[in-house]
Formats: structure tokens, C-alpha cells, sequence
């Protein structure tokens, strides 16, 4: 009996020895893919995809003669048709694990982008942090056709590019696959995507002297924020708005502000530190939101002549740069309350946490309700750091 144990157990390590990997796949037989693009061509869906060239982009093998990525796209009925379609002109299996951004044309953006995003969750090899965006005014192929400086992989560049935007510009949103799939499934809240431009002449862009230039002919440039409403896209908030946004919604690292002098001119405030705090309240059976905005800054560049020196002065700059961005704030969500009636504020959520049994009030009319919230701002403006030198050089010559 011993001994039977013994054989037994000489197997089975024998046979763990020799399992690998069941899914194993060599990269000889896949193809890279970075970019993905979704339009709407007819009645067929069509999809693009923008694959790394290995030979092109190895540092032992290079090859200057050869684009550093390659585009495969095909058409179908259906998304998943369409993909697997890319097959007759991909001499190999497009593998979706390592994409980094999404890129839907304005066109179906508009008609809605809820298949998109039930195909690329279901399939499991696309990574959830990939971030999705609109090309706007345009097509998804027509953008990942444009050959890009610096970074050699468009997708790359794309991706490295937003998310920089958004972390010193706040101009722009980068919203992974996976947030925007939880805000378009979640009441009381819907979602936004950054839009992407070709800008300059859109043929030079997809050729190789594009990135021979100093000045590129074309170039890609984030621009403007789409507004969607369940998961169709209604309209743009222009960059101004966005900030606006941005700050409502507690997502500016840091950005900057021109404010302006008592006496004409302006300068410009280096915002570092920005903490927005939204809470609702009922009051005599009405809604109300209140969103308080904490805001450190350091000047940056000084337009106007003005005593820094001055604790007064300082004072004063400080209430007015409360002031204008209040109103950057006010503007941004007259403009969505006014024209859009879409939540992307995410007050219905706000208010569902706060108060359920209102909110189990209001859900149902949400898209009337939002309109008619009224927002009140409570702004605060601390500037820390005048920079390297007290008052501006020009006010310094003069005296």
C-alpha cells in the first residue's frame, strides 16, 4: 500500500512539473495593439486599430524606413464581426491586453456608445485604465492615422498627452474605461470625454515627414469637453467651462488662473492645491447644493503694476481671484443646467448618499428636477508664495 502511495505521489509532482501555461501565446504570433478606434460607416460599424510594428521600434533592429505602428480596420454588422474581420488584412491575431486609449468618432458618439463599451468589457483582454475620449468633428481612423513627434507610438502619445493635460492644465478629463462604464450604470450622474482634434493637414499627418519637422504639418490637440447624456453625446463645454467643471468636481492638481489687478493688467496664479467639498441640503422641501472650493496658490507671472509687498493688496488679489473663478464655476453650470439638463455633476448621487428618501423622490424626474437646483459657491483663495522676487521687475525699473 505504501508503495502504491508512493507512485502515486511521484506522478503527480512529475505531472506538476510539466504543466505550463494553458494560454499561452508567442508574440511572433500576435499583433500589439496600442489604439482602437470605433465609427459608424452606413449601417456597419467599423473598427480600427493601431498595432505596434516590432521591427520598426526595436532598438537592435530598427528600421528607419518603416512606420513604428501599423493600421488594420475593417467593417461589419457588429462590433465583435468587425474585429474579428481585421484578421483578413492582419497577417497576425490583434491582442488588445497592452491598449491604452479608445477613440470613438463624434458621429457615433452622438448615436450612443453604450455597445461600445458592452464589447469592450466583455472581451477580457482589454485593460479597464485605457482612457476613452471623442474625436471630435471627426473619425476615430482619421486620428490614430496621425504619425506623432516624441513619442513614436500615437497611442502612446495620446495617452501620455491627456493624462499631463489633466494633471497641469485641467482643460481635459481622463476617464478610464472603467469609470465611465460605472457613471453611465449608476443613477444621478452621467459622463463626460475629453475631445480630440487633427489639427493642420490631416494627409501630411499620416506620413513620416510629419515627425521630420520641427513645426509637424499636423498635429493631434485636446480640445473641449463632451457632455453625454445616458450614453449619448449632446453637446461641448469649451475650455473655460471645463475648468469650471474640473473645479466643481474636485479633480484640478493644478492649474492656472489669470486674475485681475485693481489698478488694469493682469497676473497669473499657480493653483497647487485645490479641495472642492459638495453637500446637499433640504430646505422648506426644496433641494439646495452646496459646493465650497479651498483653493492654495503660489504668482506665477506678474502683467500690471502692484505693490506684492502689501498685505492689503494681497488681500484683494486673493477676493478677486475668488470672484472670477465663482464665475467660472456659475458659468460652466448655467451652461449645462440651461442648455444640456444633464447631470454630469453627479448631484443625484450627492443627494442619494445625503438623503435616500429624497432622492427616491426625485430619481424618477431627475432630468426635470436637475435644471431647477440651485447651486450656492463659497470660495476660498490663500496665495502663499509671490515667487523668487517680491514686486514685478517693471515696477522695480521704474523706481
Amino acid at each position: 500500500m505504501k508503495r502504491i502511495c508512493r507512485w502515486i505521489l511521484a506522478v503527480c509532482l512529475i505531472v506538476m512539473c510539466l504543466t505550463g501555461c494553458w494560454d499561452r501565446r508567442e508574440l511572433s504570433d500576435l499583433g500589439i495593439q496600442l489604439g482602437t478606434g470605433f465609427d459608424k460607416i452606413g449601417d456597419n460599424y467599423q473598427v480600427s486599430v493601431q498595432v505596434v510594428n516590432p521591427s520598426a521600434v526595436s532598438t537592435k533592429n530598427g528600421n528607419g524606413s518603416r512606420s513604428p505602428v501599423v493600421m488594420y480596420k475593417a467593417s461589419a454588422p457588429t462590433l465583435f464581426e468587425a474585429f474579428r474581420k481585421l484578421t483578413l488584412t492582419s497577417p497576425r491575431k490583434i491582442y488588445g491586453a497592452h491598449i491604452r486609449v479608445l477613440v470613438i468618432g463624434e458621429a457615433l458618439a452622438r448615436e450612443g456608445i453604450s455597445k461600445i463599451l458592452d464589447f469592450q468589457t466583455r472581451v477580457s483582454e482589454p485593460r479597464p485604465d485605457l482612457f476613452v475620449m471623442i474625436a471630435k468633428n471627426g473619425t476615430a481612423e482619421n486620428v490614430l492615422k496621425i504619425m506623432t513627434p516624441l513619442e513614436e507610438i500615437p497611442a502612446v502619445n495620446m495617452y501620455s498627452s491627456l493624462e499631463a493635460s489633466s494633471k497641469v492644465w485641467a482643460t481635459t478629463a481622463d476617464v478610464t474605461l472603467d469609470k465611465l462604464v460605472s457613471q453611465l450604470i449608476t443613477d444621478g450622474i452621467n459622463p463626460v470625454l475629453t475631445g480630440i482634434n487633427v489639427i493642420g493637414n490631416q494627409r501630411t499627418g499620416e506620413k513620416e515627414q510629419n515627425v521630420k519637422e520641427i513645426d509637424s504639418t499636423a498635429r493631434l490637440k485636446y480640445s473641449n469637453l463632451g457632455v453625454f447624456k445616458g450614453d449619448r453625446l449632446i453637446g461641448w463645454l469649451d475650455p473655460e467651462e471645463t475648468k469650471g467643471f474640473n473645479y466643481i468636481m474636485n479633480n484640478i492638481n493644478t492649474t492656472v488662473n489669470r486674475v485681475a489687478c485693481p489698478d488694469g493688467g493682469n497676473l497669473t496664479i499657480e493653483v497647487y492645491n485645490s479641495k472642492t467639498s459638495t453637500k446637499s441640503q433640504i430646505k422648506q422641501g426644496k433641494t439646495l447644493m452646496n459646493i465650497n472650493v479651498n483653493i492654495t496658490a503660489d504668482i506665477g507671472e506678474v502683467e500690471c503694476d502692484i505693490d506684492l509687498t502689501s498685505p492689503p493688496v494681497i488681500n484683494q488679489l486673493q477676493k478677486q481671484a475668488e470672484k472670477e473663478i465663482k464665475q467660472q464655476m456659475e458659468q460652466t453650470m448655467a451652461h449645462v443646467q440651461g442648455k444640456y439638463k444633464s447631470d454630469i455633476f453627479g448631484f443625484g448621487q450627492v443627494i442619494y448618499h445625503s438623503h435616500p428618501k429624497k432622492w427616491n423622490q426625485l430619481k424618477k424626474d431627475w432630468d426635470e428636477e436637475f435644471p431647477r437646483i440651485k447651486v450656492n459657491y463659497q470660495v476660498k483663495v490663500i496665495v502663499r508664495k509671490l515667487g523668487a522676487i517680491g514686486n514685478p521687475i517693471t515696477k522695480e525699473l521704474k523706481e
